[in-house]
């Protein structure tokens, strides 16, 4: 296909019934299928693409926003795809710069790839920090942690969605409140009856995805992630902001490898809202 008959296909709106496409369109890039994210990214945010005339999808990507639903206070691009057969021919920086334009003055942020940045840059995002992807066996020492931790309950999501918009720095109940029925895991820290720490383990073809990962302190996050360890079978992958260098040198002492660096880029703006010294791992890539 030509690129005059790219840059004339309609770019449109996503929705779960796209949900194969788009994890037929993430194997054809050789990443995994990824469908229960897909099924998440889909229904609380708003995915892109466009349609392949022979079948499937040319490209793809989602949009979740933060904040009012009428003037959001941030933006997270991610699942940026475009199929092999139609790659290097801008087709990717025509949809970017339609979600450019569609989010109007909204602040955007993004996780990306080495392969990605580039053309982020050129769109004007700028590098503010940086995540280190993790993956492995936990290995647990024996040794107790001081921070109490329990399964939440239905009970404890008004505290959890307080403590995570104070500490992501604007509203995403629409994500968190997905995550009891999204995650495999989800439990709470607590210091006399008081919520300080909250984490979730989601399941990612063979591994347990950690995110998020809200916590007062490195020992609490400590104890959240052995306790989700702890209730599972799986590897573990999470992606921790790389300031948590304390966080981070404990979890490959316990047996996660770094796999990964992502180059974590705003639009609009020059640093995310919020608390980072409490946000260890995002609920995921794609959503921040």
């Amino acid at each position: 296909m030509s690129t005059p008959s790219l840059i004339s296909l309609p770019i449109r709106r996503l929705t779960l019934r796209d949900l194969t496409a788009c994890a037929d369109l993430s194997e054809d890039r050789g990443w995994p299928r990824e469908e229960h994210k897909w099924g998440l990214l889909l229904s609380a945010g708003k995915g892109y693409g466009i349609d392949d005339p022979e079948g499937g999808l040319v490209t793809a990507c989602v949009v979740t926003e933060y904040g009012p639903q009428e003037r959001p206070d941030l933006g997270a691009i991610g699942m940026v795809l475009v199929a092999e057969r139609h790659a290097r021919q801008g087709v990717g920086r025509r949809l970017m710069r339609h979600v450019l334009s569609s989010m109007g003055t909204t602040p955007l942020t993004l996780y990306a790839t080495p392969y990605g940045r580039p053309l982020y840059e050129e769109l004007g995002f700028k590098v503010t920090g940086r995540a280190e992807m993790l993956r492995g066996r936990f290995v647990p020492t024996g040794a107790q942690h001081e921070v109490a931790t329990r399964a939440a309950t239905a009970e404890d999501l008004p505290a959890i969605l307080r403590l995570d918009e104070e500490v992501f720095g604007t509203d995403r109940t629409h994500v968190i409140a997905r995550l009891p029925a999204f995650a495999d895991r989800l439990r709470v820290a607590e210091e006399d009856g008081r919520l300080i720490g909250y984490a979730a383990a989601w399941p990612n073809m063979d591994t347990h995805v950690v995110g998020p990962l809200i916590a007062r302190d490195t020992p609490t996050a400590q104890a959240l992630l052995a306790s989700l360890a702890a209730h599972t079978d799986r590897p573990l992958r999470t992606d921790i902001d790389v300031r948590h260098e304390e966080l981070l040198g404990w979890a490959k002492e316990h047996g996660l490898a770094s796999v990964t660096l992502h180059a974590v880029m705003t639009y609009g703006i020059t640093e995310l809202p919020g608390d980072w010294g409490r946000r260890f791992a995002p609920v995921t890539v794609a959503a921040g």
